[in-house]
């Protein structure tokens, strides 16, 4: 499978790699890894305009994606130039509008609130019409599921949901955790990736360490 190729699914235009479809874009401010996919009902080549919003570029801030990631229809990521300052009086945006009321206070003065980078670790699946609001966290290998809102930090491995999404449970024991994450499968080369499938989608942690083992791939 070539981690480049824009249609990964032959004969299917609703599921595009995001890595090639960003590398081919003038966005610079998000970055994707190998073979993480978008689908969309209608046009998945539009993921950097209809679900990476309010991306300006005033807050100097970035959304990172993983490997390995799933992202169903409709997820969107909230890029923090959508806020408004609201330490003052009001929240209203004057200087957007320009003309004299840009020259008053630039809007490179206004107190704006300064967030974090997004960041969407390595195999993590996001539901339909998943939101994630600026600045947050998505742990390796965790499922967030459909219509959530994820405005604070999802700790690896973790199932959310809801609005805000909250965990309801952990995909694994924290030695299990501990285990998958020093494996880092999703960093091997895809020869051997590809050799672990089968275990990958059906086996079971320990399984999983003993082909690494086996193949020199543990630390």
């Amino acid at each position: 499978m070539d981690s480049n190729r824009l249609f990964p699914i032959k004969d299917f235009k609703n599921t595009v790699f995001l890595k090639p479809l960003i590398e081919d874009s003038n966005v610079t401010n998000v970055h994707a890894g190998e073979y993480s996919y978008y689908s969309d009902f209608e046009d998945p080549t539009q993921f950097l305009t209809k679900n990476v919003l309010y991306n300006f570029g005033i807050s100097g801030s970035s959304l990172h994606i993983g490997k390995f990631c799933a992202f169903a229809n409709g997820v969107k990521f909230v890029m923090p130039d959508a806020n408004h300052a609201t330490s003052g009086i009001t929240t209203f945006p004057f200087a957007v509008f320009g003309e004299k009321w840009g020259g008053v206070l630039p809007l490179s003065d206004y107190p704006f609130k300064q967030y974090k980078d997004t960041t969407i670790g390595n195999d993590v699946w996001l539901g339909y019409d998943v939101t994630v609001m600026p600045g947050v966290s998505i742990g390796h290998g965790s499922i967030v599921g459909a219509k959530s809102v994820v405005s604070s930090d999802i700790p690896p491995y973790s199932v959310a949901v809801g609005n805000p999404a909250k965990v309801v449970k952990a995909r694994f024991t924290q030695e299990e955790q501990a285990i998958l994450l020093d494996l880092a499968w999703w960093d091997w080369d895809i020869a051997h990736i590809e050799q672990a499938m089968p275990t990958l989608v059906k086996g079971d942690i320990k399984a999983l360490l003993t082909f690494a083992q086996n193949n020199g791939l543990t630390s």
